[in-house]
């Protein structure tokens, strides 16, 4: 039987159930408005001393898996599986808070409730209303907290009138919006915390995508990339800007300011045989008025500008010429936390200045997407860089079997370009309500963000697998109005 709980009431976990196996599940009703539902593991001082007991959308897990987030299920809008022998010694008090994402107040909440789950039963239960609060925009739901020796619940309801930032630092956390780091003067390969942000969990809505006419892939290949018809160098072309401008004989404008210290001739042979692979330069027809370029299908070059920052993956310059500036993209308490448990670290660095950068990965399959206020999701391991004035976020799906639990991708919306990388040619496929489309989580690439993402059940398939291989595939199941799209890779890790 499940003991009815009160705003205030405190009462031993051994009282409601033997078990240290527990389930917190909470469910607010509130229509229009969405919630971000966290657990703080906060010291004896209620401090969050360390920030990966800060468990929340981003961070799915502690570090030794003592509390996990499990998502919505059984009706609960959000839950938590806690495992109180496993819990660090330091960590004192698991509150459990739900702070508002958007324009709200707690007073319109229509239900809500706390319920503790212990061996499939329900054995505690706090319910509470928005009658109870007035403006505030977070709450305090409940803790679980030591005391003598054993572990106790109680039930808190305390409202709060700032949001999930404002309660990050009531705990003692920092909320810190990124800022460039102190530059590195060229140094582009040393670590740097992940970029991340909290979860925004309003519906999306549809996106924008390629009309019916054009190729399955146009979206992503939006830059042609046309062969450089060989020129002839002319017997006294004024000085070129560019290092390989004498070498592969590209004709460019006059440079102003004093002449540069002319190369040695090259031999004819030499210049002959490197024309195909010249540099697309910003007076390239093919080029002419754009900042991203691709180069050929596994490179491509970006020009900066002074404000105009691009975010892009640690070790991806491979050269860069002019003045170009290479920090490590800091990250805030909100902003960080992403793939520390999971694998799937997304580090990044800013790149600023005045001057071009070429880009790569491991020779993988290049794609610049243009965003004119539309938006699109982009698995966290296909993003290659990206206009740091694009608002971005960091979501993940979830499903039991799915790879550490979760699949972590980056929404993209705004006005600016977003690289994204492949392994091999990627296909656009239409989603439509009827049929389904299934993907191979491992072969996914990017989709609309009007598409609806479900995670499905094992699928067996019959194979010839070498020993200990299970067989097993997991696909995600998408569905959408007609418009939208999703984008898969001829490749599986």
């Amino acid at each position: 039987m499940s003991r009815e709980l009160v705003k205030a009431s405190r009462v031993r976990i051994s009282e409601l159930t033997a078990s240290t196996e527990l389930y917190l599940g909470v469910h607010i009703a509130a229509p229009g408005l969405t919630f971000d539902i966290s657990c703080f593991g906060l010291d004896a001082e209620e401090r969050l001393s360390d920030d990966r007991y800060f468990v929340f959308f981003n961070q799915p897990a502690s570090p030794e898996q003592s509390i996990r987030l499990l998502g919505a299920q059984g009706g609960d809008s959000e839950s938590f599986a806690v495992a109180l022998p496993a819990v660090p010694e330091a960590v004192h008090k698991l509150a459990l808070t739900a702070t508002i994402d958007g324009d709200g107040q707690m007073s319109q909440v229509a239900s809500g409730y706390v319920r503790i789950v212990a061996g499939g039963t329900e054995v505690g239960r706090y319910s509470f209303t928005g009658a109870e609060f007035s403006t505030e925009r977070a709450v305090m739901l409940a803790d679980v907290y030591r005391r003598g020796g054993e572990w106790r619940f109680a039930a808190v309801g305390q409202g709060f009138d700032g949001g999930l930032r404002a309660l990050l630092e009531n705990f003692g956390g920092e909320a810190l919006e990124d800022e460039p780091a102190e530059a590195a003067p060229t140094s582009a390969g040393a670590p740097a915390a992940p970029a991340a942000s909290v979860p925004q969990q309003a519906p999306p809505p549809p996106a924008a995508v390629p009309a019916p006419q054009q190729s399955p892939d146009a979206t992503l290949l939006a830059v042609p990339v046309p062969v450089p018809v060989p020129v002839p160098a002319a017997p006294a072309a004024p000085p070129a800007p560019y290092p390989d401008a004498t070498l592969l004989a590209v004709p460019v404008p006059p440079a102003a300011g004093p002449p540069a210290p002319s190369l040695p001739p090259q031999p004819a042979g030499v210049r002959i045989s490197l024309t195909k692979y010249a540099e697309l330069t910003k007076y390239s027809d093919a080029a002419a008025g754009q900042d991203w370029v691709k180069q050929n299908d596994k490179l491509v070059r970006v020009s900066l500008t002074k404000g105009r920052d691009v975010l892009a993956l640690q070790g991806s310059m491979v050269a860069y010429q002019g003045k170009a500036d290479f920090a490590h993209e800091g990250s805030g308490m909100l902003r960080t936390l992403v793939g520390n448990l999971t694998g799937q670290q997304l580090k990044l660095m800013r790149i600023t200045g005045e001057g071009q950068v070429f880009l790569a990965d491991e020779a993988c399959d290049l794609h610049v997407v243009r965003l004119e206020g539309d938006s699109f999701c982009v698995g966290s391991d296909r993003v290659l860089a990206f206009e740091a004035g694009l608002e971005h976020e960091v979501r993940r799906i979830e499903g039991e079997g799915l790879p550490n639990g979760g699949f972590f991708t980056l929404q993209f919306s705004g006005h600016g370009t977003v690289v994204v990388k492949t392994n091999g040619t990627p296909v656009v496929l239409p989603v439509t309500p009827t049929p389904e489309t299934y993907v191979d989580v491992q072969a996914l690439v990017a989709w609309s963000r009007g598409s609806q993402v479900i995670t499905t059940a094992p699928v067996r398939i019959r194979r010839s697998a070498y020993a200990g291989h299970a067989a097993e595939s997991y696909s995600l199941q998408f569905r959408g109005a007609p418009g939208n799209f999703v984008v898969v890779q001829p490749f599986e890790v």
